[in-house]
């Protein structure tokens, strides 16, 4: 049996066509997400405990598990690095890292540092897992509000 050549062509065209539709890919989306950076802690830097965890970032789990971030680490381009301990993010659940010292919860991590981490001109909060390959990142360049929604 003879295929008519406008048939093949026509036929040849939607292979073509479904072969290069973008296929969604979920690995695309980080699992947890830096979704806010409060890198300007609001009104006067007094280095306060209160003033430093003014300043913070804020990580949501965006999955339906919980996840163990247990060996990740949250930097700044400076090189300062907080690393999680033995810590699990529930599900669709968003937790908040201060910069200043406090006592860690479920929902509030400390960075307990003694010093402002975040620069306010400019700066890139960047989250590692613990194979140390990079999961997410937020950058804010000369911004004039205070934070950054990432």
């Amino acid at each position: 049996m003879r295929i008519p050549a406008a048939l093949v062509v026509a036929a040849s065209a939607i292979a073509v066509v479904a072969l290069t539709v973008p296929v969604a890919n979920a690995a695309a989306v980080p699992q947890v997400q830096i979704t806010r950076a409060q890198y300007d802690s609001p009104g006067a830097d007094t280095r306060s405990a209160a003033s430093l965890n003014a300043e913070y970032i804020q990580l949501t789990n965006t999955t339906k598990a919980p996840i163990s971030l247990k060996g990740w680490t949250l930097r700044d381009n400076a090189a300062h690095v907080y690393s999680f301990g033995a810590f699990t993010l529930p599900a669709r659940t968003r937790i908040i890292v201060h910069t200043g010292p406090g006592t860690s919860t479920a929902l509030h991590r400390y960075w307990q540092s003694r010093a402002y981490i975040w620069n306010n001109d400019r700066d890139t909060a960047s989250l590692r897992n613990a194979a140390g390959r990079p999961v997410d990142s937020c950058v804010w360049v000369r911004p004039g509000n205070g934070f950054s929604l990432c």
